[in-house]
């Protein structure tokens, strides 16, 4: 190679491809081996690192899974599995509708309580606890349902299927994302992956759609979307390289130890067996 501050000569270039151009393939892809375009010119504030791609993607599919429900303003919409509020939030303000959001977690309600007040859509905009397998509304108090990545942690989904049902209005439309099964994994790579995410075996597509039927509410539309499954799993494992020391400082040493070889697993699980589907549900009038 060429000394250090020097400019290579066009041999010393051809041999350092010759030699890693493979490497170049797999670190940044080999359509082009060039730079990706992550961000189009012009763009306010354009993604500059990984996880600024990764909320990106996350806010792309919010709005994907909003523009399913064709929402209006004034709708009322049910958010189960709120999570952090954000989806919500970004929800309400691209559509003018009433967002009500339930989760079983404690300190999601407060996250997601003041994401709404800092986004100034509270009157709106709320969240509170709630399990979708006994839900604390009346028949009939929604116009949309909304659950993204929720029923995998479900000990009962034709329950939710029902209940979802019964507090949809007629000709209410409820969305939901799914993870599904695909192929045979090993048993320590599916155990990873229920054991990082707090969830049950993954379902089917069969099984989805005969479960919503079950619970009177006809299909729309099903979009398989395991493309970028497999990628946000890839993602996450850089991700966790990328921040594993302020992992470390926030949690405990036996955890980090533990999620050091879950990890992996969970990757090579994502982007081999699991597959992912959004289902647009339609409650009849």
């Amino acid at each position: 190679m060429s000394g250090q501050g020097s400019t290579p000569t066009p041999e010393e270039v051809g041999a350092a491809y010759d030699r890693f151009g493979d490497l170049y393939a797999y670190t940044v892809g080999d359509a082009g081996l060039h730079i990706g375009l992550w961000s189009r010119p012009g763009e306010r504030e354009p993604a500059s690192t990984l996880t600024d791609l990764a909320n990106r993607a996350q806010e792309r599919q919010t709005d994907h899974h909003a523009d399913a429900l064709a929402l209006a303003a004034g709708d009322h919409l049910l958010d189960i599995g709120c999570g952090n509020g954000r989806p919500a939030v970004r929800i309400a303000r691209r559509t003018g509708a009433r967002v009500t959001g339930i989760t079983v977690s404690n300190d999601q309600v407060g996250r997601a309580n003041e994401a709404a007040r800092v986004a100034g859509v509270e009157d709106r905009v709320g969240f509170g606890l709630g399990n979708v397998l006994d839900l604390d509304f009346a028949d009939e108090s929604f116009d949309a349902a909304l659950a993204i990545e929720v029923f995998v942690h479900l000990p009962d989904r034709p329950r939710a299927f029902r209940e979802v049902a019964r507090v949809l209005r007629p000709g209410g439309h409820f969305v939901l994302s799914e993870f599904t099964a695909r192929g045979a994994p090993a048993a320590d790579e599916e155990a990873a992956f229920r054991q990082t995410w707090a969830c049950g075996p993954p379902t089917t597509l069969a099984d989805t759609l005969e479960r919503a039927a079950a619970a009177g509410l006809d299909p729309v539309r099903v979009e398989d979307q395991t493309q970028n499954c497999t990628f946000t799993g890839d993602l996450m494992g850089l991700l966790y390289t990328e921040h594993r020391a302020a992992i470390a400082d926030r949690y405990d040493t036996d955890l980090v130890t533990e999620l050091d070889a879950l990890i992996p697993l969970v990757r090579s699980y994502t982007r081999d067996h699991l597959g992912y589907y959004l289902f647009l549900l339609r409650k009849p009038r």
